[in-house]
C-alpha cells in the first residue's frame, strides 16, 4: 500500500476512534444521569409512601374517634380535616390546622347570620356561600384551607338546615378532632426524618452548583466562551430548586419542633439552616464567576492555568460540604479544598490577569469565604483563612520568579 493510502487509513481510524470515544462518553453520562434520576425517584417514592401512611392512619383514627367517642354514626368531617392537615405542604401543617378551624368558624358565623334573614333556597345557598368565601378572603387573604373550609361549611349548613338542626357544634368539634389527630400522627406516630427531607431537596442544588462550576473551569481551560454562558444560564435557573429547599427546611423545622422523637436533630437542622444562607451567597458569587469568565474569554484575556484549577477546586469544596454534612463528619476536607481554591486564585492573579480575570479572582475569593462560613466558621476566621491562603499563593509565585531571575 502506498504511503498516502496508509496515511489516509490512519486518519480514518483516528476519526473513528474519536467518534467511538465520544459515544462511550455520552453513554457514560446518560448512565450517570439515569442513576441520579432513579435515586431521586426512589427518594420521592419513599416520602410519598410515608405521607400516604400518615394520611391513612390519621383518617382511620379520626373516624374512630368521631364514631366511637363523639357518637356520630357517619363521621365525615373529622377524617377530612385529618387528611387535610397531613397532605399540607411540609412546614405548613400546624398552620393548616389553624386555618381549618378558622375557616369552619367563619363559615358557621356567616351562614347562621344570613340564614336568619334570608331563609333557605337555591339562591340563598349560592349567596351565603359567596359571602362566606368573600369574608374569608378579606380576612385571611388567599388561604386555600380557610377558604375551602368556610365554603364547605356554608354549603353544608345552608343545604341541610331545613332537614337537620344543630350542625354547628358537631362540625366544629370534628374539625378540631381531625386537625388534632393529624398533628399527633405527624408528630408522634409516624414523624419524618428531617435530615432526609433536607438532603433530598438540597442534593440537586449541590449537584448543579458543583457541576456548573466545573463547566466554567472547563470553559476557561478550553477557551469556550459559550460554555461559560450556558453555565451562567443554568446557575440563574436554580430558583425553583432553592424554593424547594426552603420549603424542605421549613418542614424540617416543623418536624423537630413538634415531634419529640426528632428533638435530638434540632441542632443539625439549625446548622443546615445557617449553612443554607451562605450557600445561597456562594451560588450568587458563582454566577459572578461564570459571568466574568465569559467576558474574559470574549475579550481574549490571558487565562493562567491556575484560574480554571481554582474554579474546579471550589466545585470540589461544594461536593465535599454536602458529603461531610450528610455524614455528620467534621468539615476539614471542605475547608482544605476552599483554602486551596483561594491559593490557586491568588497564584493566577500573581501570574497576570486582565480586568475580567481579576474580577473572577475577586468573586472566587468571596465565594470561598462564604463557603467557609457555611462550614461553621465565623466571619473573622473565614476571612483570615482566605487572606492567609491568598498571601501564600502570591508569595509562591514571587519566590518562583526570584529563583528564575537568579538563574
Amino acid at each position: 500500500m502506498s504511503p498516502d493510502g496508509r496515511r489516509r487509513r490512519g486518519v480514518d481510524r483516528s476519526r473513528l476512534d474519536r467518534v467511538d470515544e465520544k459515544a462511550k462518553a455520552t453513554a457514560a453520562e446518560f448512565r450517570v444521569r439515569g442513576g441520579r434520576a432513579g435515586r431521586l425517584r426512589l427518594s420521592q417514592l419513599e416520602a410519598a409512601l410515608v405521607i400516604s401512611v400518615q394520611a391513612g392512619l390519621a383518617a382511620a383514627l379520626a373516624w374512630s374517634i368521631g364514631h366511637d367517642v363523639l357518637g356520630n354514626p357517619s363521621p365525615i368531617f373529622a377524617p377530612s380535616a385529618a387528611v387535610g392537615t397531613i397532605v399540607a405542604s411540609l412546614g405548613q401543617r400546624a398552620h393548616r390546622t389553624i386555618e381549618l378551624l378558622l375557616g369552619v368558624g367563619l363559615g358557621i358565623a356567616t351562614t347562621d347570620f344570613l340564614l336568619a334573614f334570608l331563609g333557605t333556597g337555591f339562591w340563598q345557598t349560592g349567596f351565603i356561600v359567596g359571602c362566606a368565601i368573600l369574608a374569608t378572603l378579606v380576612l385571611f387573604g388567599r388561604s386555600g384551607a380557610a377558604v375551602g373550609q368556610a365554603g364547605g361549611t356554608a354549603v353544608l349548613l345552608a343545604a341541610l338546615a331545613p332537614a337537620q338542626t344543630d350542625l354547628e357544634w358537631p362540625r366544629i368539634v370534628e374539625a378540631m378532632v381531625g386537625g388534632g389527630v393529624g398533628l399527633v400522627v405527624v408528630a408522634l406516630l409516624v414523624p419524618l426524618n428531617p435530615m432526609r427531607i433536607l438532603d433530598r431537596d438540597a442534593a440537586p442544588i449541590f449537584r448543579c452548583l458543583a457541576g456548573q462550576l466545573r463547566e466554567v473551569s472547563a470553559a476557561l481551560t478550553d477557551g469556550d466562551q459559550q460554555r461559560a454562558v450556558r453555565a451562567l444560564d443554568t446557575l440563574r435557573g436554580m430558583g425553583p430548586d432553592l424554593d424547594r429547599m426552603h420549603q424542605a427546611l421549613s418542614g424540617a423545622e416543623e418536624v423537630v419542633s413538634l415531634a419529640p422523637a426528632r428533638w435530638l436533630r434540632r441542632q443539625d437542622v439549625e446548622r443546615f439552616a445557617r449553612a443554607t444562607v451562605h450557600l445561597e451567597r456562594v451560588i450568587e458569587h458563582s454566577r459572578g464567576v461564570a459571568r466574568r469568565s465569559a467576558m474574559a474569554l470574549q475579550y481574549h484575556e490571558p487565562i493562567p492555568a491556575e484560574l480554571p484549577a481554582s474554579v474546579g477546586r471550589l466545585a470540589d469544596a461544594v461536593e465535599l460540604l454536602r458529603r461531610e454534612h450528610r455524614a455528620g463528619r467534621p468539615t476539614e476536607k471542605t475547608r482544605h479544598a476552599v483554602r486551596d481554591a483561594a491559593y490557586r486564585a491568588a497564584r493566577a492573579r500573581a501570574r497576570g490577569v486582565d480586568e475580567f480575570g481579576d474580577a473572577v479572582v475577586t468573586q472566587l475569593r468571596t465565594a470561598a469565604s462564604d463557603l467557609l462560613r457555611a462550614t461553621g466558621c465565623d466571619p473573622t476566621s473565614a476571612n483570615q483563612e482566605i487572606r492567609s491562603a491568598t498571601q501564600g499563593g502570591e508569595n509562591s509565585v514571587r519566590a518562583a520568579g526570584r529563583q528564575e531571575s537568579q538563574l
